[in-house]
């Protein structure tokens, strides 16, 4: 692969300054277009060391208009980052709608580096490079332009700049001459070309750059960039070009019986039975929060359920006894512009807990197939898609060591109804009822459609739903807490 772009290309100073105050105009209004269409563009920047990477991205900078530009390196892991999933460093470097991210090496590098040496065996490879297209095809669906660009040397080019003391050789220990980074030169082009052919798809191609002559190479990186940008702004907006990549569940398309139907909705608790099991579980999630710090091991709960069926009242019986310094409850509501402007993922991407901590949260990212597939926020090619990207975020957040519980609390509408009447009666529970709320009662129907399709698509082996009856709310709070403390303790125990 990497013998064919060995040619000895080179440009004269002269024709490149020529070339330059060219290129320089169009890719500053090219980069106004793309701030208009609010089209995010991603470059990666990859390859061997010497081959001059950040001095084009210096030039990147230089040529472009820096302020909507963002460049990433990823070194040295943080504590923040290594308490989190391998991939959340990554999406917090993801480009907002209308800007620049470039990032040194992204995804790519670890993979790589692990391969060739020796730590990662070609399975594990392969699977990274599945992971890696997934998300890739991911952000192209939500309209990310994705330039990926590697750099290379040949042999005695790498060996000749290093012995010169280049200024990468300065930040490389070298062991040997076909060394840089403990790397040796042939391995680590052999897992890189293994790499690039599994990632080089329609939607996310890869462009080899020859580095052997620094004003060739950067010309070349101009007619990649050039000729990405001006593809995609030449293209019908994405509306055009959407695929649903996911197809519709026909044995649940139009039914009566939903899963919902299944449960049994006359279980209840006394209240005596209630005070009794809730002191004793909430003192054991006390006691079991304060393992799992210990233990670095974060946990998410996800609550979603009709409105007025308690997941507010569920999330207070959690954290009642809980030290509040051990965990977070976040209630989503619209996002913002900022999240907007963003995969929407993204929001809950940055706010994944740090090893040992909690988060709750009141609703979550299945808003994409609930409330913004029956409300026709969400087009039909999006939420259709939301299904494998939810489940590969959670899987991910669950490889990761973190434990995940998701809850469906699901009452009946004559429930529902109840108290709604309740809260207009009660002076402090008014604010809870909106005209909203009576709104999505019109829409029962549709919504226990969107779960049971929610259900059927993301009840996965490794991050099952929990349907709770929840028209008695002291056995839903009682069967909430058992299901999260059982599962701590499986997890600990384990540990």
């Amino acid at each position: 692969m990497f013998e064919a772009i060995e040619l000895g290309q080179s440009l004269s100073k002269k024709e490149f300054k020529l070339a330059e105050q060219q290129f320089r105009t169009e890719l500053l209004q090219l980069q106004q277009q793309l701030i208009k269409q609010n089209i995010p563009v991603l470059i990666i920047v990859a390859g061997v060391e010497g081959a001059g990477k950040g001095d084009v991205v210096d030039s990147l900078n230089k040529w472009f208009d820096s302020r909507g530009m963002m460049t990433h390196a990823f070194w040295d892991e943080t504590d923040e980052q290594k308490e989190r999933p391998e991939y959340w460093r990554y999406w917090m470097s993801l480009p907002a709608r209308g800007l620049i991210s470039i990032m040194f090496g992204g995804w790519y590098w670890d993979p790589i580096y692990q391969h060739s040496m020796g730590r990662l065996d070609e399975a594990g490879l392969d699977e990274a490079a599945q992971r890696i297209k997934d998300l890739e095809d991911t952000l192209h669906q939500d309209g990310v332009l994705i330039i990926k660009l590697w750099f290379h040397l040949a042999k005695k080019t790498f060996r000749s700049r290093l012995k010169n003391g280049s200024e990468a050789a300065k930040h490389i220990k070298t062991d040997a001459d076909d060394h840089h980074g403990g790397l040796e030169y042939a391995p680590f082009l052999a897992s890189a070309e293994r790499m690039i052919r599994h990632t080089d798809t329609s939607v996310s191609t890869w462009s080899l750059i020859e580095s052997e002559d620094r004003r060739f190479r950067d010309m070349s990186v101009v007619e990649v960039i050039r000729n990405g940008f001006k593809q995609r702004l030449g293209e019908h907006r994405v509306a055009d070009r959407r695929v649903a990549v996911t197809a519709p569940l026909p044995e649940t398309e139009n039914s009566s019986v939903t899963v919902l139907d299944t449960l049994d909705m006359s279980v209840a608790l006394s209240k005596s039975d209630y005070k009794e099991q809730l002191q004793h579980y909430q003192t054991k999630l006390s006691q079991l929060a304060w393992q799992a710090y210990d233990a670095k091991h974060s946990t998410v709960i996800v609550f979603e359920g009709w409105d007025a069926a308690g997941k507010g009242g569920a999330i207070r019986r959690l954290t009642d006894t809980m030290d509040a310094r051990l965990y977070r409850s976040i209630s989503v509501a619209a996002p913002t512009d900022e999240e907007l402007a963003h995969h929407y993922l993204w929001r809950f991407w940055r706010q994944v807990p740090r090893a040992g901590y909690m988060t709750l949260y009141d609703r979550s990212w299945y808003g994409r197939v609930l409330v913004e597939r029956v409300e026709g926020l969400a087009q039909p090619h999006e939420w259709l898609r939301a299904y494998q990207e939810i489940n590969d975020f959670e899987e991910q957040l669950v490889d990761s060591g973190i434990v995940l519980l998701k809850f469906w609390l699901h009452i009946s509408p004559e429930e529902q109804l109840r108290r709604f009447e309740e809260r207009q009666q009660i002076p402090w529970k008014q604010h809870k009822l909106t005209d909203e709320d009576w709104r999505n009662r019109d829409k029962w129907d549709a919504y226990a459609q969107a779960v049971n399709e929610m259900v059927l698509r993301t009840s996965t082996g490794k991050v099952p739903w929990s349907l709770i009856p929840a028209n008695n709310k002291f056995h839903a709070r009682i069967e909430v807490l058992k299901t999260v403390c059982q599962r701590l303790e499986t997890v600990l125990k384990d540990n």
